[in-house]
């Protein structure tokens, strides 16, 4: 049985939850980025006008999805834009990625709220049961 590669959120207080599932480690990154976006608007509302080109490492796979997803919020609120593509390769604690996403206009994409960060809190990147993936962490809005 093949299990999608999906996000969604969950609940955490006043902040947010961020999940990606998939059936490798770098599509659950992949799917924690779309639930990222997801937080401020419905991704398919971005165009993927324009590429960027992200890279990071971590010590491990944890803090690695920390750094990607506030790689991606530091990139979003620096040029002002939002994502809705992402490819990610990983090598080791090594992340190459590519977002793909358009300059945000206020008017037309209405973003719902503000992602401060990714925070450690219920941070985890884990093989499931079922041999997919798990990547989760709590967003400040």
């Amino acid at each position: 049985m093949t299990t999608a590669a999906r996000w969604e959120h969950f609940p955490h207080q006043a902040d947010i939850g961020v999940r990606g599932l998939g059936a490798t480690l770098a599509e659950a990154f992949e799917q924690a980025a779309l639930a990222l976006t997801a937080v401020i608007i419905d991704p398919a509302e971005v165009a993927p006008k324009e590429m960027l080109r992200i890279s990071c490492e971590a010590p491990d796979a944890e803090l690695l999805l920390a750094d990607w997803l506030n790689k991606l919020i530091y990139e979003m609120a620096t040029r002002n834009m939002l994502f809705s593509r992402f490819e990610v390769q990983l090598d080791g604690n090594s992340l190459s990625a590519q977002a793909w996403g358009e300059t945000i206009d206020v008017a037309r994409h209405r973003p719902a709220v503000e992602v401060k960060g990714a925070t450690y809190t219920a941070l985890k990147v884990a093989q499931q049961p079922d041999n997919t993936w798990l990547a989760q962490c709590v967003v400040d809005v």
